[in-house]
């Protein structure tokens, strides 16, 4: 009986450490986007978590967009250039001049010249 409950107990502890390992996969960046307005916003944060962002917050005044994101089912590179479709140039991705076009007036940003990865 004594041995049963140390192994119910080393059980338990296991399944504890487990998940405490989970809840530390969650990666957290800043990145770069250019855009204007709260229309931007929502486009890019709704672009970030289509690509895998679990928490997604661009900022208009400062142009950076904090993410989250599990290491497992996506990566920064595949969000930004989530966001690069969508029209938005990011640190690492230039949007596509036909993406750029289709924004709105409103959202067409002053483009800068920056590396292109992709």
């Amino acid at each position: 009986m004594k041995s049963l409950n140390i192994y119910a107990a080393l059980l338990v502890s296991l399944f504890a450490i487990n998940f405490s390992f989970a809840q530390t996969s969650i990666k957290k960046e800043t990145i770069k986007v250019w855009g204007n307005c709260g229309m931007c916003k929502k486009k890019i944060e709704t672009a970030a978590k289509n690509a895998g962002a679990t928490y997604a917050n661009w900022n208009e005044h400062t142009n950076f967009l904090k993410i989250s994101y599990d290491p497992l089912k996506s990566n920064s590179q595949s969000i930004q250039k989530s966001i690069a479709a969508t029209g938005y140039d990011t640190q690492g991705f230039n949007a596509s001049d036909s993406a750029y076009a289709h924004l709105d007036d409103c959202c067409k940003y002053a483009r800068k010249k920056i590396n292109n990865t992709n």
